[in-house]
């Protein structure tokens, strides 16, 4: 039986004016996983968290979270009420005091988890009697990053976690994250530019681009099966049109051919090998080997 879904989006679409934001943009967030959404600028990662979290509504398609639909105003506060977000801009009230946001945060959740709060401010060395307009980039990271962990939520959408943070803060943070998942049974939603932390701590990964899906799949599954072949031929190399399943991309650069497959090496090396090369080399590839493929497949 198939693992619960917390976020379900079918064919979703999204079009301000002339502009297509989302083009039937599918993805299957399971409950209790780490899921990173990978994209470029402009890929429709930002409208497809606005989406989900009632913020804006899809033109046409489907969005759920915790099995309710975004666009109703009722299932849309209830989703909110169970979610944790962190904007990529971290807007906090600059006025008050990094301790007076806690505890004003903390009046609108019944579930706010006192623990976690003291144990979040203790490691992330937060500065409680300082004004928030006081706090580097960095530390007011820190600060949203304690109030969507301590409110008990059941999803956490984080837009660019780590922004602001050095490499040491920033691994405290991930490390956060996974150890939140593995206590209870929160689902993380990540956007991030960041592809190495994302291969670091997600359990699946989708890559969006131009509005759709361009790959959904667990991280275990992509470094089992995706491949990198290539071909070294003695004269410039030829134009084949492979029949194999698994064939992401194809690039020829003079004597060099470069495979990109999805599905093991196996079904492309027998009809590889008729091409005639003088070498073949398989190598595993990483996750920003596949996240740029994925995001330069289409015209």
């Amino acid at each position: 039986m198939p693992d619960p879904l917390t976020i379900e989006t079918t064919d979703l679409r999204k079009q301000y004016g002339p502009v297509e934001a989302l083009r039937g943009l599918t993805l299957r967030v399971p409950r209790g996983s780490i899921f990173g959404f990978l994209g470029r600028n402009g890929s429709g990662k930002t409208t497809t968290i606005k989406i989900l979290l009632g913020m804006a509504r899809a033109t046409a398609g489907d969005a759920r979270v915790f099995g309710l639909p975004t666009d109703g105003d009722a299932s849309g506060v209830e989703i909110r009420r169970r979610t944790g977000f962190v904007s990529e801009d971290k807007d906090l009230y600059d006025y008050m005091t990094a301790a007076e946001i806690i505890r004003f945060t903390a009046a609108f959740y019944p579930r706010w988890r006192a623990d976690l709060e003291r144990r979040y401010a203790h490691t992330f060395e937060l500065p409680l009697d300082a004004r928030i307009k006081t706090l580097s980039r960095g530390m007011r990271t820190k600060l949203a990053l304690l109030l969507a962990l301590s409110r008990g939520a059941d999803l956490l959408v984080l837009d660019e976690p780590t922004s602001g943070l050095d490499p040491a803060a920033a691994e405290e943070v991930l490390q956060a994250l996974v150890t939140h998942v593995a206590e209870g049974d929160t689902t993380v939603f990540f956007s991030s530019h960041q592809i190495a932390e994302v291969e670091q701590i997600a359990d699946r990964v989708a890559i969006i681009d131009r509005g759709r899906t361009v790959v959904d799949a667990a991280l275990d599954d992509m470094r089992e099966h995706y491949r990198r072949i290539q071909l070294v031929f003695e004269r410039d190399a030829p134009e084949p049109s492979f029949r194999a399943p698994g064939v992401e991309r194809v690039r020829r650069a003079g004597r060099v051919l470069t495979i990109l497959s999805s599905a093991g090496a196996e079904p492309i090396l027998d009809e590889a090998r008729a091409l005639g090369p003088v070498s073949v080399d398989v190598v595993p590839v990483t996750l920003k080997d596949i996240f740029l493929a994925s995001v330069a497949m289409e015209d």
